[in-house]
């Protein structure tokens, strides 16, 4: 079974605050196999030994350096913690403090000190989560299910849900319709499928609107007309397409993996097409120095970043003018992961990717609030 805890953009963004002497992150691939995670506490063991080496030349004080070796070394004693673990860990240290994140996605080791965190691994874990809510949609039953990518999907109790179709609308007659009886055909079938998805969608309402997670549709299409036509819950446009009564909540997940990945497909492409219009009214860079001075003074709307590339080198914290380094030391740090960092806490929508889908294949695409 996975553990996974991840933080939230808002808490990503409170992290990026976080400012010390010492400022330790580490990023490794774990498993979720107890007798297999071994290998990861003495990757971890000697990922430590690297970063403490950096401080030591930085020549950070003996005892800061003991209070990290204190720390981390009860978090590599602690079996308990070791037997519940997922994909992958991040582990966020100060000499005061130890933060733990674990993970479903699989991350590449990291190593990374400086005078603050370097947390853009953990944004590709909230950017594309492989998370949903499926609505299993027919006239005999419905359910909803929810659908993560660390644990087994579940189906969700919901108040007021009807069972089906003929209790909810109430079956069409043959008697002809003259206004005031039954309908028949075709017309009786669409009144009580109507009365129908009504109901569901008012048991949904207080669970799905205050959701940041997609809605997936698993149902015919007769019915998905009827529900996109009378819901005011969003959902996607693709569909696990047929009666959903024979699919097990596991068979329902797996067939929503295709639906999400084309979503999060067409999030990126959304970007693009934006990118490209933004362009021509002088609101899009993928200058890493622009970036910055628009990231610091609340100029970004949408931001996407390189989620494995590391650009070294520091911020200023009142200009946003950017000082680059050869390589990275303790003293400098991941100026594209400040640049996320600042873009978050002034409400920027950010999403982490791979280099091959930033437009032109640079460190970041930035779509600004104003001409640049």
């Amino acid at each position: 079974m996975y553990y996974v805890d991840m933080p939230n953009a808002e808490e990503i963004g409170a992290l990026n605050l976080v400012r010390s002497d010492a400022c330790i992150s580490i990023f490794l691939p774990t498993t979720p196999i107890s007798r297999e995670i071994e290998h990861s506490r003495i990757n971890l063991s000697n990922h430590v030994k690297k970063a403490l080496a950096q401080l030591e030349s930085e020549g950070l004080d003996k005892k800061r350096i003991a209070l990290l070796q204190e720390q981390f070394a009860d978090l590599l004693a602690d079996d308990e913690f070791w037997n519940h673990q997922a994909n992958s860990l991040a582990i966020l240290a100060t000499p005061e403090t130890l933060r733990t994140y674990r993970m479903a996605n699989k991350l590449t080791d990291i190593v990374e000190v400086s005078d603050r965190f370097h947390l853009k691994p953990l944004l590709r874990a909230i950017t594309f989560p492989h998370a949903a809510h499926i609505l299993a949609l027919s006239e005999n039953a419905v359910r909803l299910i929810e659908v993560s990518a660390d644990l087994p999907a579940r189906e969700i109790h919901v108040q007021h849900m009807p069972t089906d179709a003929a209790t909810a609308g109430g079956k069409a007659t043959q008697k002809d319709y003259s206004g005031t009886g039954h309908r028949h055909g075709s017309q009786g079938q669409n009144f009580y499928l109507s009365r129908y998805v009504r109901k569901i969608d008012a048991a949904l309402r207080p669970v799905l609107l205050g959701s940041d997670l997609p809605l997936i549709l698993a149902t015919t299409k007769p019915l998905e007309a009827v529900f996109r036509s009378i819901s005011v819950i969003p959902a996607l446009p693709a569909i696990i397409a047929g009666n959903p009564d024979r699919l097990s909540e596991t068979e329902l997940a797996a067939a929503a993996r295709p639906v999400l990945d084309a979503h999060y497909a067409e999030q990126v492409q959304d970007f693009h097409r934006l990118f490209d219009e933004r362009a021509g009214q002088q609101r899009t860079t993928t200058d890493i120095s622009d970036a910055a001075r628009l990231a610091t003074f609340g100029g970004i709307d949408r931001l996407l970043v390189d989620i494995d590339g590391v650009v070294a080198g520091t911020v200023d914290d009142e200009t946003g003018a950017v000082s680059f380094a050869a390589e990275g030391n303790a003293v400098n740090y991941g100026i594209v992961d400040e640049i996320t960092g600042r873009a978050l806490r002034t409400g920027a929508k950010v999403m982490a990717v791979r280099k091959a889908d930033i437009p032109g294949g640079h460190d970041l695409a930035v779509i600004s609030r104003y001409p640049i």
